[in-house]
């Protein structure tokens, strides 16, 4: 049976060791070999951002997507995890171009079962392309609430401090264009 508080145990307990993201990838991914379990737990109804754990060294949010869903570019300035147990995640990736703004770079579609460790500079953007909700478990190296970020967009892709709430706007909007909100 999937024990979050567990979970979180084995995931600070991942800082000491001498490559963290790789600890918390490897943790991640025993947990998501049991994908029914995690769900059943979950029980992700709609998409939201529902944080687990946060402190100073490690935040662990429970992100999920709802059907259609997609957040704008944005990087997270720390190395993150990503551990799906329901659903799909396209990730579409970016690299700052030597002009300004963002160049695409590639994408990659993370599927039930998927873990993947992103890097400090990594800039991406997030969508639910199924029909039904996306959940996942991401990870987080620092205080992913308070550290200064950039987003890019709405409209050009120019970059911008995050926008916490506009973020949790498009979610509300999700979920709302997909008949999950009252």
């Amino acid at each position: 049976m999937f024990d979050v508080d567990e979970l979180l145990d084995t995931l600070v307990s991942a800082l000491d060791e001498p490559t963290p993201p790789l600890a918390v990838k490897e943790a991640l991914g025993r947990v998501v070999s049991r994908p029914t379990q995690v769900a059943d737990a979950m029980a992700p109804r709609a998409g939201g951002l529902r944080m687990l754990h946060r402190a100073d060294d490690l935040t662990v949010i429970d992100a999920t997507w709802a059907p259609g869903m997609r957040l704008l570019p944005h990087d997270h300035r720390m190395w993150a995890v990503i551990a799906i147990y329901q659903g799909a995640e396209e990730n579409e990736f970016y690299r700052r171009a030597p002009e300004g703004g963002l160049a695409e770079s590639n994408g990659r579609r993370l599927e039930t079962g998927d873990v993947v460790v992103l890097g400090e500079s990594t800039i991406h953007a997030v969508s639910n392309q199924t029909g039904a909700v996306t959940g996942a478990i991401h990870v987080y190296g620092g205080d992913f609430v308070d550290q200064p970020r950039s987003q890019w967009g709405p409209g050009d892709l120019v970059e911008r401090p995050y926008d916490l709430e506009l973020v949790l706007r498009e979610f509300h909007d999700a979920n709302v264009a997909a008949g999950l909100a009252d």
